[in-house]
């Protein structure tokens, strides 16, 4: 197994230099779930909640959390993301989150889906928890990374 790339040789974090690597299509989706009560979800569903459009604002926070990963990760670098999409739904037991992104880069973008989810999955939390003691995040995680050449102009 390789060593970590975000510690230097006395183990101190150290933002890895990516300066040398050639920018390529970069595309990564990640997913995960909060389980409400039914009677939340019919809550959800109705727009019955006092904060709102539960779902509506949830996508939001999670394209925001996107866009500002390297700002609350620290050793994420900062990137110029191409695509953001940030997907919920409903089934039986829970509402459910995916996210896609893509940039032109150097370095990955997994971390900017998995921060898009995480933020999406901890607002509906945050929207529901007057209604909803028992509510449950789980499953959080990265559900596949592309490299992609990108093709001149």
């Amino acid at each position: 197994m390789p060593g970590f790339t975000h510690i230097d040789a006395k183990g101190r974090a150290d933002m890895v230099d990516v300066g040398h690597k050639t920018p390529q299509r970069r595309i990564a989706r990640a997913a995960g779930r909060i389980e409400v009560r039914p009677e939340t979800l019919q809550l959800i569903q109705a727009d019955g909640l006092k904060k709102g459009d539960v779902l509506g604002v949830a996508q939001i926070a999670g394209i925001q959390a996107a866009k500002r990963c390297s700002e609350l990760i620290p050793l994420c670098h900062p990137l110029v993301l191409d695509r953001i999409t940030v997907h919920l739904s409903i089934d039986e037991t829970c509402v459910s989150v995916q996210s896609e992104i893509a940039c032109i880069g150097r370095t990955g973008v997994e971390m900017e889906a998995l921060t898009a989810v995480s933020v999406a999955l901890l607002t509906v939390y945050d929207m529901c928890k007057a209604v909803d003691k028992e509510m449950r995040i789980f499953d959080v995680r990265l559900i596949s990374k592309e490299k992609l050449d990108v093709e001149p102009d």
